[in-house]
């Protein structure tokens, strides 16, 4: 993809955070416009999330404009409305590479340039590393400037709320922008609003308003009280003018706004006028997701993480007139319902991912049986622990790399007790343009030490189902089934449902020249590697593996008695894994059999597409083959 910059006269000019500050305000404004198309144009031909980033176009250009980046910090909460500053950071030329294999990385990434002043990619973590950065610019005596962004869903956040507080304490020189696009926190507006908040911006006001705080405190006979009670008739003017209490004031933290995001003449202006105030502050302001693109205003979920589309229409592009198989988690969210039909007690939870989980579709059927947290992942692991101390079967979907943020509650209100909690764990394993924060590949490693746990996890579609419809039948402790994002292997999936007996392997292909054991998804890797190598005359016998834990000891025994060589393979850290756990089991048990684990390294592995990442890995279709095509002729000596 190649960009022509003719079509962006000012944006071509823009080559550091710098040049913007040799523009007026109306070409800013006209630098808006071309912003906001090129991210468009990008986006259209590269898929990443749009609407983020359409949403806050203004603002990233007045932080730009008004703050001495890289020296002072801009901290965008979750990352995906990243791409405007990354374009205004000298990454406009390479933005076509956007969540490719070695690109530009589709979140910030300190690895990538100075002015990304924080990784990010979770949620609500913003404020956080912020405060952290605020108090060491005021041990080593600096007057930076430190700003977090952080959106309104991002805000509900568990973590947020915790930095807000101890944000109020630490009394840093700390700014969080509220980034609202959903008005989830509603306040009163009007033209009185706005010249307050002029009034509570202005330099001259909060000058003359401390002087006289200090005043009123030497004076002897009434020391430090007028203080307060000048604060209480300030909070008190507040209240009765603008009509609301503010949660962020009682954090001790001064509010302002809120303001439109997307005016922005008003934002440079009330930067400007923020920077000259010290001390925590919060500034609220509203857009709209998507902003400046219809398609995207009208349909914001389809559009926050928008695949090919005509950047005219919106209209998407990619479309296959031959049939596909479903994605997974469309598998989960109609077996969840099917299943959900049949068992009353069967009750889906959440943080967040209602679309993304498929969960919308039990939720359509059963409403009242479906709970969406809101990001707050420690809260849904132990929601659930709470349903099923009630005597509920909670499905509790969450992605894999989101369940790392719930670990001591699923240790501890789940697996201490043994509650009956069905945790079903998407996008396990390498999920590909996201990156290094969005690979599921730590789940195994993490779940397997904890007691009671059982973890399974399907090759196809059909195991798939009948994992799900096996956990409910005598349900004895919590349960991990993990899957990965993405689809299937089997276009007519909706197979009649099958009990599972816990901890029982499948076999695949038999065998004699090799043996090789895998779990998950790419035990279909496996399975195409072993046409190949059939092809050449040999044979491997194969063995969905299902559970790691318990892990079938029955077929491990008669692999080790029969091969001299084994290979696993898994799509998670090698370190805990599949992998581990055959070559414990062979030590324990004084095999001697060569064991060859693939897997993912001991490394974190970034953007690319999936089958990219694959072959980065080692465990793609033509890696396996390779590998059991080498040890044979090794051990037969062709």
């Amino acid at each position: 993809m190649s960009i022509d910059f003719k079509e962006y006269p000012y944006l071509s000019k823009i080559s550091l955070p710098k040049d913007l500050k040799k523009l007026s305000l109306g070409e800013l404004d006209l630098l808006k416009d071309e912003l906001r198309n090129f991210i468009i144009e990008i986006v259209s031909k590269n898929p990443g999330h749009l609407g983020g980033g359409l949403g806050v176009v203004e603002l990233t250009i007045a932080l730009h404009y008004i703050y001495n980046t890289p020296y002072d910090k801009v901290i965008w909460d979750v990352g995906h409305q990243s791409y405007p500053h990354k374009t205004l950071t000298g990454r406009k030329e390479k933005l076509d590479t956007l969540r490719q294999l070695n690109g530009v990385s589709g979140f910030p990434s300190i690895f990538e340039s100075e002015y990304d002043a924080f990784g990010t990619g979770h949620s609500s973590t913003s404020i956080s590393a912020a405060l952290g950065m605020s108090a060491a610019a005021k041990l080593e005596g600096e007057k930076r400037n430190v700003i977090a962004v952080i959106g309104d869903g991002a805000l509900t956040g568990g973590m947020a709320f915790e930095a807000l507080n101890n944000m109020g304490q630490l009394k840093t020189n700390t700014l969080v922008i509220l980034n609202d696009n959903k008005m989830s926190i509603d306040v009163n507006v009007g033209g009185l609003k706005d010249y307050l908040l002029d009034i509570s911006t202005s330099k001259t006001y909060n000058s003359a308003k401390d002087n006289v705080w200090r005043v009123l405190g030497k004076l002897p006979k009434l020391g430090a009280d007028p203080q307060k009670i000048a604060q209480k008739i300030d909070n008190a003017l507040k209240y009765v003018v603008l009509k609301y209490s503010n949660l962020f004031e009682a954090f001790g933290i001064r509010y302002f706004g809120p303001i439109d995001g997307h005016d922005l003449p008003r934002l440079v202006h009330v930067l400007e006028q923020l920077k000259g105030i010290d001390g925590p502050k919060l500034l609220h302001i509203r857009t709209v997701k998507g902003k400046g693109f219809k398609p995207a205003e009208e349909n914001q979920t389809s559009f926050h993480a928008a695949g090919n589309f005509d950047k005219t229409t919106g209209k998407n592009l990619i479309k296959s007139d031959t049939p596909q198989p479903p994605k997974y988690q469309d598998v989960f969210g109609e077996t969840i319902t099917e299943l959900a039909q049949e068992n009353d007690k069967i009750v889906a939870v959440t943080p967040a991912m209602m679309a993304g989980s498929s969960l919308n579709i039990m939720q359509k059927k059963f409403p009242n049986r479906v709970f969406d947290v809101g990001i707050a992942e420690q809260h849904a692991v132990t929601f659930s622990a709470g349903l099923a101390a009630s005597g509920y079967l909670p499905y509790c979907t969450i992605y894999s790399t989101f369940l790392q943020r719930g670990y001591d509650q699923l240790i501890h209100d789940v697996a201490t007790q043994n509650l009956n909690v069905v945790f079903c764990i998407d996008r396990g394993g390498l999920v590909g343009e996201d990156g290094v924060t969005h690979q599921g590949v730590f789940d195994f490693a993490y779940l397997r030490p904890i007691p009671n746990m059982t973890i399974a996890a399907p090759m196809n579609e059909e195991e798939f189902r009948n994992m799900l419809f096996s956990a409910q039948l005598n349900p004895t402790g919590p349960v991990a089934i993990r899957y990965p994002r993405g689809r299937g292997v089997i276009i007519d999936w909706r197979t009649p449902l099958n009990e599972i007996k816990t901890g029982t392997a499948r076999l695949v292909s038999e065998g004699k020249d090799i043996a090789v054991l895998s779990i998950g998804h790419p035990g279909n890797f496996v399975a195409d590697a072993v046409k190949k190598l059939n092809e050449l005359g040999f044979t491997a016998q194969h063995y969905d593996m299902r559970f790691l834990k318990p892990i079938d000891e029955k077929v491990l025994h008669k692999i080790f008695k029969i091969f001299d060589h084994i290979i696993t393979v898994e799509d998670g850290a090698l370190i805990g894994g599949l992998g581990t756990v055959v070559k414990e089991f062979k030590s324990e048990n004084d095999y001697t059999s060569k064991i060859i684990s693939l897997g993912i390294p001991d490394k974190f592995i970034e953007h690319g597409k999936p089958q990219e990442l694959y072959q980065l890995c080692g465990f793609d279709t033509e890696s396996i083959f390779e590998k059991m095509k080498a040890v044979i002729l090794r051990r037969v000596k062709v």
